[in-house]
């Protein structure tokens, strides 16, 4: 039997470090030489520059991560067989930390950290939504989708939402439709910590909801009872509903999205949740927590939740200043014993500096402030050791005087 020849890419020297510690990037600036016949997302073998076998990965010619590795097993094929071994591995850490009795939603594959880079893959009842974002998920997708039909065999359908910006960078366009079986309905119902929410696989954040939240939900509600919440960025409104269930006096839920508090509206409405308790504000949450401080309105309990401020390091400056007055705000607005639930979702921002902006916050508005919990995503969003950007959500739980 032959075996393919496997182009090479040679790294300058003494740039192999990251990929001894098994680190799945490979940055533009760290290759010496790549192959010159080679199509974007094809399987390179990379070698250090004394010639070391160190990792097999997928080739992206217009990305600075100009590989991304599939596997440190140089005995291990890329191939079918591979990618329907990893989603195995990756469904049998879910089943072994979920609970099927409290969710009905979840992360099946979070990319790098189940060894799947540019995979993501969300799991809503009987649906399959999925994210290929790098050219190398890109070109095994019949495959990747083959393999998640047969090994999620009660599953209606499997749907794409890869309409996200990080496809430019790879010299991808944005797609999006039905991959297999059946189209989704207009929303998918889902339960969570015996609250419902219903899902728009196709026009949705994301993939539709924002799965990593779940506990940070369930925290919110052990501090919801008897609360005047204010809930920022409040998207369908998926911390307020864990609130109100929990027995919140009271919920301002705030958004952008006109669309987004409807669902939300939707959402306290088809868990029984009384509406005359909820507030709905449309607008910038930077200018309505502004209006609140000038009003003299006061809240228990507080979310932060906003969208990603820090898309690239240039962005981190601008994005502090950003974290730092809505966070301000919020303390200003928190009467004392108050809490506030703040985070963010930027892999760049790391807990250090997210810890400090916090921190001058409450000096700015004159509050002193004790941190009670660090908070990050779901277990089902898992970080691999070995790479730590895995871990994108922060979140403090921080009370008052």
């Amino acid at each position: 039997m032959t075996h393919p020849i496997i182009p090479t890419l040679i790294l300058k020297p003494k740039r192999e470090k990251s990929l001894v510690g098994r680190h799945p990037w490979i940055f533009s600036g760290a290759v010496n030489r790549a192959p010159g016949d080679i199509q974007a997302g094809d399987t390179v073998d990379v070698l250090a520059a004394g010639g070391r076998w160190l990792a097999r990965a997928a080739y992206s010619p217009r990305s600075q991560i100009r590989a991304r590795v599939w596997t440190f097993d140089r005995s291990e094929a890329i191939d079918a067989g591979f990618f329907d071994r990893q989603l195995q591995r990756a469904l049998c850490l879910r089943k072994s930390i979920l609970d099927p009795s409290e969710t009905n939603a979840f992360r099946l594959v979070s990319a790098e950290s189940d060894g799947l880079p540019g995979l993501i893959v969300d799991r809503y009842d009987r649906w399959l939504v999925c994210q290929f974002l790098t050219t190398g998920a890109e070109k095994w997708k019949a495959t990747i989708v083959e393999a998640l039909a047969r090994r999620m065999p009660d599953c209606k359908g499997i749907f794409e939402r890869s309409d996200v910006d990080v496809r430019k960078k790879e010299g991808l366009k944005p797609v999006t439709g039905k991959l297999w079986g059946d189209d989704p309905p207009d929303h998918i119902e889902i339960v969570e910590n015996g609250c419902h929410y219903r899902i728009d696989v196709r026009k949705g954040h994301k993939t539709g909801f924002y799965l990593d939240q779940r506990d940070n939900r369930a925290w919110v509600a052990a501090h919801a009872a008897g609360a005047e919440m204010l809930n920022c960025f409040a998207y369908t409104g998926g911390f307020a509903v864990a609130a109100l269930a929990a027995g919140a006096a009271w919920v301002v839920n705030v958004d952008a999205s006109a669309g987004a508090l409807d669902l939300a509206r939707e959402h306290v409405s088809i868990n029984d949740l009384n509406d005359r308790w909820v507030e709905y504000e449309t607008g910038d949450a930077f200018s309505l927590l502004r209006q609140y401080a000038d009003a003299g309105r006061h809240f228990d309990l507080i979310v932060l939740d906003p969208p990603k401020f820090v898309k690239s390091k240039g962005d981190l400056m601008r994005a502090s200043r950003g974290y730092k007055d809505i966070n301000r705000l919020a303390f200003m607005l928190l009467k004392p014993k108050g809490t506030l639930f703040t985070f963010s979702c930027s892999g760049l921002m790391g807990r250090d500096l997210f810890q400090k902006i916090v921190a001058d916050a409450a000096l700015d508005a004159g509050r002193r402030a004790v941190i009670l919990r660090w908070l990050s995503q779901a277990p089902d969003h898992p970080t691999a050791l070995s790479f730590p950007e895995g871990s994108y959500l922060k979140g403090l739980i921080c009370r008052v005087d």
